[in-house]
């Protein structure tokens, strides 16, 4: 084992503690960091979405947006503008809310229930995609839909590289489509999974991108290349979520194992667990420092049958 693991593994001894907030009043679908890492938000089944402030040592609620009619199933923050922040919602909208001024700043209608949305890292086009595998393409200056791309599979999830040049999406068929862009030309389709392949995720310094599938398997693949390095098999469940941490050496993965897994980018050693009581839909390391935003699907600790709707920081100093 090398340095650095063992480095990261003894960072994590004295960094695992958990803060949590009641952030919603129902199931927190997305979690996300803005750009500059001062602000995390969490979207969630009951139609709302939650923002709060990082302070040194925990988190605090900031405002809670309302606006959507539906459940909001994915946020995404602008790469460059950590005031802008986008959200998909079963209304059949796309909203973009301007945290610094507090309120909604546009809202696109779309053709259908919107499950997925990533916004490119130039923050000139959102995409988000719908039940029926429809992506389309928003034009963040005019706000207008700028083209929609039919699928005939199930696609997954959708992301974009580091240079925005090129589209990503995951389908039930274990495989990875790339599309060039703007001009949405299939430029390779990669078998990456023998089952369906969920979740995909760009690491911040464009060396890799990793796809998470029901085979319970991550996959790190080289994003220049196109070449699988390695294959994470920890997990017992279907990966539903991944996140690369800032500096791209670690990578958080979960399902409905009941502890999220943190490997070491470059050799898949293990370096932490995050422990967890149910099933974990979305993790997102912060921008800049070792802490993991995640939301579980838990229950209300005094009424089974309520969702807590709780929001999860892991890597806080003991």
């Amino acid at each position: 084992m090398g340095r650095i693991e063992e480095e990261l593994k003894t960072y994590f001894k004295s960094h695992s503690k958990i803060r949590e907030q009641k952030a919603h009043t129902s199931k927190v679908h997305s979690v996300g960091w803005s750009c500059d890492g001062r602000r995390l938000a969490s979207a969630s089944f009951d139609k709302s979405v939650a923002v709060y402030t990082l302070e040194r040592d925990r988190v605090s609620k900031e405002n809670t947006y309302r606006g959507h009619s539906g459940s909001v199933d994915q946020l995404c923050w602008h790469a460059s503008n950590p005031d802008l922040l986008s959200t998909a919602s079963g209304d059949k909208t796309v909203r973009i809310w301007d945290i610094r001024a507090g309120k909604c700043s546009s809202i696109t209608n779309t053709k259908g229930e919107n499950i997925n949305i990533t916004w490119s890292p130039d923050g000139k086009t959102i995409a988000v995609g719908n039940k029926e595998d429809l992506v389309t393409f928003i034009d963040t200056r005019t706000n207008k839909i700028r083209a929609e791309e039919q699928f005939n599979f199930e696609v997954n999830e959708i992301a974009w590289n580091n240079s925005s040049d090129l589209f990503f999406l995951t389908n039930g068929m274990g495989c990875v489509h790339i599309l060039s862009y703007p001009s949405l030309e299939l430029q390779h389709i990669l078998k990456a999974h023998p089952a369906t392949c969920i979740c995909i995720e760009f690491d911040p310094t464009g060396k890799y991108f990793a796809t998470g599938s029901a085979d319970a398997l991550v996959s790190l693949w080289d994003a220049n290349e196109l070449a699988c390095l390695r294959v994470l098999s920890r997990l017992d469940w279907p990966v539903r979520t991944i996140s690369f941490s800032h500096d791209g050496k670690l990578i958080a993965s979960a399902s409905e194992d009941l502890l999220i897994d943190i490997a070491h980018t470059e050799t898949g050693e293990k370096i932490a667990d995050v422990p967890v009581d149910a099933a974990t839909f979305t993790v997102a390391w912060h921008p800049k420092q070792y802490l993991l935003a995640y939301a579980c699907d838990d229950k209300d600790s005094n009424d089974r049958r309520r969702e807590a709707g709780n929001l999860k920081v892991f890597g806080f100093q003991e």
